[in-house]
């Protein structure tokens, strides 16, 4: 029996879960919150380690700035079918800095789950993951004494 209570990619990525198990939040704390920007170094739930290999993260520059310059635009483009002044410079440099300033907690968090969700080939939703307990709430076996052998 499938659980219908899987949600979409589309979905999980937007509430910033884990693109294994899909209930594991990827981040610490709100996504404008003043203190700090930190991710998590591995899934709380199922484990999974993030940062696949060093400077994994890199590539999400790219998704941020694309993310960035289409904020821009569609700012600018806003204040223009507003205000109709089309040749301030400092108006529409302020925009787009304010723009750009406003939306970076929210282009650094989700730059990262484009490239988590949709840009990491080998990284895929598990089903079994969503129905299983954190890995915290799972007991490890326990140790074997070492025995020598003669």
């Amino acid at each position: 029996m499938e659980n219908t209570n899987i949600p979409s990619p589309g979905k999980a990525a937007w509430n910033l879960k884990c693109p294994r198990c899909r209930k594991g939040p990827v981040f610490e704390g709100k996504t404008y919150q003043l203190k700090s920007q930190k991710m998590h170094t591995k899934c709380p739930h199922c484990g999974l380690k993030f940062e696949r290999e060093p400077g994994y993260f890199y590539v999400s520059m790219f998704v941020s700035y694309a993310m960035s310059v289409a904020e821009m635009v569609i700012a600018c483009m806003t204040v223009y079918f507003i205000t109709k002044i089309d040749n301030d410079f400092w108006l529409y440099l302020g925009v787009a800095l304010g723009s750009a300033i406003v939306f970076s907690p929210f282009n650094y968090r989700y730059s990262r789950m484009i490239l988590l969700y949709w840009l990491s080939p080998g990284l895929r939703f598990v089903p079994e993951w969503f129905n299983r307990p954190p890995v915290s709430q799972v007991q490890a076996p326990a140790k074997q004494p070492f025995s020598k052998s003669h």
